[in-house]
């Protein structure tokens, strides 16, 4: 439990360093071997987290361990969880490039080979629901069965994965073709990599 608790704190870290979220936006999450879910707390600025200082609940949302206060977007993460038993780290982020795409509510195109690998296709936009709601934590799984992101209309990225590192570069994947797809489209449009290689790559 403690690998998983400690890769939670790392990545919430890594996630604030690099420019995915700034202040208190954003949370991450880890399944643990008992099944209970290690979570960024709410509102605590990311130098500040700490492994003691996370929210330890189980898949109803239910706290488990401490007092820690879990992120407002617990129900998204648990969904992703109980829909998806593969899952093991969710990473929810506000990246400058990618939620560009979330407002205009339009997909990334997976237009360069690693999206497709990372993500599994185009990046999808789920429809707009309330922050924090039930409504939009049934909303962001319907877009994930075959995919590791899907966007929020109006509001930033979610990314799942087998661990919480593993999210996290998804997100940077995203991100990364995100800003190269906004520079394209300045200088005439996105030219699709070719069927076979998006089939079967």
């Amino acid at each position: 439990m403690t690998d998983v608790r400690q890769a939670v704190v790392d990545t919430a870290m890594e996630m604030f360093t690099s420019g995915l979220v700034v202040g208190t936006a954003g949370n991450v999450s880890g399944r643990q071997a008992d099944g209970s879910v290690a979570m960024t707390p709410s509102s605590v600025p990311y130098p500040d987290i700490t492994v003691p200082g996370l929210a330890i609940v189980d898949l109803d949302g239910e706290i488990v361990e401490g007092t820690a206060r879990p992120s407002s977007e617990k129900a998204m993460h648990l969904n992703c969880y109980r829909t998806f038993p593969e899952v093991g780290g969710v990473v929810h982020c506000h990246p400058a490039h990618a939620s560009m795409f979330a407002i205009a509510r339009k997909s990334i195109p997976a237009c360069i080979e690693e999206v497709i690998v990372y993500v599994g296709g185009d990046v999808p936009v789920a429809a707009y629901r309330t922050t924090g709601s039930d409504e939009l934590a049934d909303e962001v799984v319907l877009h994930l069965s075959d995919r590791g992101a899907v966007l929020m209309a109006n509001h930033g990225l979610l990314c799942v994965g087998k661990s919480p590192e593993d999210a996290l570069h998804t997100a940077a994947v995203v991100e990364h073709t995100a800003k190269i797809v906004a520079g394209a489209e300045q200088l005439g449009g996105v030219v699709p990599l070719p069927e076979e290689i998006v089939t079967n790559f």
